[in-house]
């Protein structure tokens, strides 16, 4: 178990420390927001591109793992949006944030480094997958969903277009897209500005992790046990048990590290921007408190994850 620690233990040490001087004055809360977009602007983008330019497109265009992906995570979130909206009764937008928090990982701030400390040179393959999954089908869709309602009919498709146009202008699938391009012609950065795009990666790991933990100073639980454990439940058991499921019946991925991966990033917890996203429909302080208990459940169930993975063989 202390090799399994020795993997999860730096991740959630360093998730820990962005939370303790956040919440000693070390840095503000507002800190985390710039070095947030440091992240999500510059290091992410350019580690998907060094993950992606230096392989070949055969070696990153898996359509096992976008399928396998794809589908268990579609099956979850049909699941949930029927659970929420028939049985509990709530409304568009409140269902389509729990699914949201139930269905989206965080494969870039806690995903890679995981995957990286487990896997190896797979992990930024597995996570340029990830973003094609997240940012082209799982997060548009549900964004669309919530924004259609109480709207005129069709205003689902109003919200879908315009969210697919703003992805246009997303770093990091201006990254995906850059490196899919280098690694189909064959160019060769020049070394200088490769050096300067692997300084830039390099910064991500510990600087993402460090964001996430300033993020849950003064998040608030109280009167929100319901929703919270329901969805921390979805998205730490339910998610990958489904594609588990998937992964061994439906959409058998042929490479044992990409099945790997795509079981702990189903078992990661939800996208550190998800009580942002919860914001535009008033819905931030149950998504907050989701992320918060998921965020620190994550440390044990993941923990367990990888020593199951140890002794058994997918």
């Amino acid at each position: 178990m202390l090799d399994i620690l020795a993997i999860t233990g730096p991740i959630y040490l360093a998730i820990a420390l962005g939370y303790a001087t956040t919440r000693w004055g070390v840095f503000a809360r507002a800190d985390m927001r710039v070095f947030g977009k440091f992240t999500l602007y510059l290091a992410l983008p350019a580690l998907l591109f060094n993950a992606l330019s230096q392989r070949s497109v055969a070696e990153i265009l898996n359509g096992q793992y976008l399928l396998a992906y794809a589908l268990s995570t579609l099956v979850v979130m049909g699941a949930a949006l029927t659970w929420t909206r028939k049985v509990q009764r709530r409304s568009l937008s409140y269902s389509s944030m729990m699914v949201m928090g139930m269905t989206c990982p965080n494969s870039g701030f806690v995903g890679f480094p995981i995957i990286l400390l487990t896997l190896g040179p797979v992990a930024g393959v597995a996570l340029a997958l990830n973003m094609v999954v997240e940012n082209l089908l799982l997060i548009p869709m549900l964004l669309a969903v919530a924004d259609s309602d109480g709207g005129a009919p069709g205003q689902w498709r109003k919200a879908l277009q315009q969210t697919l146009i703003g992805l246009v202008k997303n770093p990091m699938i201006i990254g995906i897209a850059a490196g899919f391009l280098f690694s189909w012609s064959g160019v060769h950065i020049p070394t200088p500005l490769s050096r300067t795009v692997t300084l830039f990666a390099q910064a991500s790991g510990a600087l993402s992790l460090f964001v996430i933990g300033g993020s849950l100073v003064g998040l608030q639980v109280q009167g929100l046990k319901g929703p919270v454990t329901l969805i921390a439940l979805g998205k730490l058991i339910v998610h990958p048990l489904v594609m588990l499921v998937t992964l061994w019946w439906l959409v058998p991925v042929d490479d044992p590290a990409l099945r790997m991966a795509a079981l702990i990033t189903a078992a990661l917890p939800m996208l550190g921007i998800y009580t942002i996203l919860s914001q535009r429909h008033g819905h931030e302080a149950t998504s907050a408190a989701a992320l918060l208990v998921t965020t620190v459940c994550s440390f044990f169930t993941l923990s367990g994850l990888l020593w199951v993975l140890q002794h058994v063989t997918l």
